[in-house]
């Protein structure tokens, strides 16, 4: 597999278990990737710690060490490409990016909704599955999506749904979204990397 596995990127603010996902993806024989770099946007996460056990080359780029978006996003995308990568694979981050020419359409996110519903600044994690028991929603999930310039806007790659019971937390419905996610996220980049995504406005085909 490996003369044909393709080099990502990938981004993270937290714990790293959608990295592990990935990992465990691809030592399974799913998943056709080299993860070419981690970067953190904050430093002492747990993610961090994931992908030194794991060998990968890690940066921290803290985001308030910059002036803008801009500026902070210019400095993630450039460690992208010095390391050769062809994806970027969101992983629980947090911060708004502004995607450069050369990566329009080549950034996935991984969101713990069916977008476009709660989504948006301030939506992750554990805020989104209280927003979704609070709202009384019966059906929640999660999205992959291309990423663009606003929170959990681009076109949508894969959705998976999860049923919400009657007795559900916030941890026991983030517990069922994350089993979906580790799912899909793989799977959409599996066809990411086989090329079998097509593009045609906001509709995202695959073949």
């Amino acid at each position: 597999m490996t003369h044909c596995e393709l080099p990502i990127a990938v981004m993270l603010s937290g714990g790293g278990t959608t990295l592990q996902n990935l990992l465990d993806a691809r030592s399974a024989g799913a998943l056709p990737i080299r993860v070419v770099k981690v970067l953190a946007s904050k430093p002492g996460i747990k993610g961090i710690e994931r992908a030194e056990r794991a060998g990968l080359p890690v940066e921290v780029v803290a985001r308030n060490s910059f002036p803008s978006t801009e500026a902070y996003s210019e400095t993630l995308f450039a460690s992208c490409r010095e390391a050769g990568a062809k994806l970027v694979c969101l992983a629980g981050f947090l911060q708004l990016l502004r995607i450069p020419d050369d990566f329009h359409l080549k950034v996935l996110n991984i969101h713990p909704s069916l977008l476009p519903a709660f989504g948006g600044k301030g939506m992750y994690g554990h805020h989104v599955h209280e927003a979704v028991l609070a709202f009384g929603a019966k059906v929640s999930g999660c999205t992959v999506h291309f990423a663009d310039n606003q929170f959990d806007h681009g076109p949508i790659v894969a959705q998976r749904a999860v049923s919400v019971h009657a007795d559900d937390t916030p941890d026991t419905l983030a517990a069922r979204v994350f089993e979906a996610e580790c799912a899909i996220y793989p799977e959409a980049i599996r066809m990411f990397a086989e090329g079998r995504l097509r593009i045609e406005g906001r509709v995202v085909r695959g073949g």
